[in-house]
C-alpha cells in the first residue's frame, strides 16, 4: 500500500569534525572537508498528514535508526545511477506547537553529504539556489492504529469525526527505510513522504511497485541476481564441508556446516584454500601412466599397460 505525505526541506549545513567523523564511517576512501557538500533536511514529522495518517514518536525514533547511510535519489526511482547523497546522522527535534492530534511537534532532521565534484556540482549550485529543496522517504511499517477505535483494520475513515472525535491513523512500528528523494514537483500535493505497509508476514514489493514498471522491472532483475548470489554462496559451503570432512574424521560435520552457514565469501573461500591444501598433502595425486624410461611394471601394474 502506497500513501504519500507532506515533504520536508533542505537545510544549510556547514561540515564539522565529528560530520567527518561519521561521513568517513560510510566512506571507503578516508575524505576531508573540501571534497565534501553537506546540508540537512527535514524527512517527517508527527503532524497528521494529508492522508489523516501521521508517525508518532516511537516511530520517529526507530526511522531515526533506520536511516541512517540510506541513499538520496530522484523521484523514488531505486537506480544505482539517481544516487546523489548519503545521510551520515539523524536526530529527532523538538518544535513548537501542538499537532492535531494533541502531541507537542517532532520532526526527523537528518544530515546527507555528497562530493563535490563535477557530476555533483550543478545539484548543488541548485540546492544552494533553493531549488532542489523539497525531499520525501520511503520506508515500510507493520502497521497502525485508529484514533476511534485503536484498531489496525476497521470502517471509520480519515478525516471524518465520529461523536466529536477526528479520525486519523497513526502509524505503527517502522521495519524499514529504503531511501530519501528529491522529489520532481514539490508543489504538488501528492508529492511527499512514501509509506509501505507490512500486513501480513512480509513486504509484497511486486504489488506495491505494479504501477512503477520501471521499478519493478529493476526489482526482477534483483531477484535473479540475488539468487545466483545464494547459489554461488551454498556451492562454496558445499564444497568446504566436503573437504574438511575428507581431510578430518574427527570433525562435526552437522556443527561445522552449521558455523559454514555465518561465513562470509572471502573466510568460506580463505577455508577451502586450507583444507584443499592439507587435502592434495593427504591424498597426493599419482599417475596410472608410467614416464617414458621408467622401470618395466610389476606384475601390479599389468592391467595398466597399453
Amino acid at each position: 500500500m502506497e500513501v504519500r505525505k507532506e515533504p520536508g526541506g533542505v537545510i544549510r549545513h556547514s561540515v564539522g569534525r565529528e560530520d567527518m567523523i561519521l561521513i568517513n564511517r560510510l566512506s571507503r576512501a578516508e575524505l576531508t572537508p573540501e571534497q565534501v557538500y553537506t546540508f540537512a533536511l527535514r524527512l517527517c514529522d508527527n503532524e497528521i498528514d494529508r492522508d489523516w495518517e501521521r508517525f508518532d514518536e516511537e516511530a520517529l525514533d526507530i526511522l531515526s535508526g533506520l536511516f541512517v547511510g540510506k541513499s538520496g535519489i530522484f523521484d523514488h526511482n531505486w537506480s544505482a545511477e539517481g544516487q546523489t547523497a548519503r545521510l551520515y546522522k539523524t536526530e529527532v527535534c523538538r518544535e513548537g506547537g501542538v499537532t492535531g492530534a494533541g502531541d507537542g511537534g517532532l520532526f526527523l532532521k537528518g544530515y546527507a553529504y555528497m562530493l563535490r565534484n563535477e557530476k555533483n556540482a550543478p545539484l548543488i549550485e541548485e540546492i544552494e539556489a533553493g531549488i532542489k529543496k523539497e525531499v520525501s522517504i520511503g520506508c515500510s511499517v507493520t502497521g497502525r492504529s485508529c484514533s476511534i477505535c485503536g484498531k489496525d483494520h476497521c470502517e471509520h475513515q480519515g478525516g471524518k469525526s465520529y461523536g466529536g472525535k477526528l479520525c486519523y491513523f497513526t502509524l505503527k512500528a517502522p521495519t524499514d527505510a529504503y531511501e530519501w528523494s528529491f522529489v520532481a514537483v514539490p508543489a504538488q500535493r501528492k508529492a511527499g513522504v512514501m509509506k509501505s505497509f507490512i500486513y501480513e508476514a512480509g513486504v509484497d514489493l511486486k504489488r506495491a511497485l505494479a504501477a512503477y514498471p520501471g521499478c519493478l522491472k529493476q526489482l526482477e532483475a534483483l531477484e535473479k541476481e540475488a539468487q545466483l548470489g545464494r547459489s554461488y554462496m551454498e556451492g562454496l559451503r558445499r564444497e568446504l564441508v566436503r573437504l574438511a570432512g575428507l581431510t578430518d574424521e574427527t570433525l562435526d560435520l552437522k556443527v561445522f556446516s552449521r558455523a559454514a552457514e555465518k561465513m562470509e565469501e572471502d573466510e568460506l573461500l580463505e577455508m577451502t584454500r586450507v583444507y584443499r591444501k592439507r587435502m592434495d598433502e593427504i591424498y597426493p595425486p599419482v599417475p596410472q601412466l608410467r614416464p617414458k624410461g621408467a622401470a618395466s611394471c610389476g606384475d601390479e601394474d599389468k592391467a595398466f599397460l597399453i
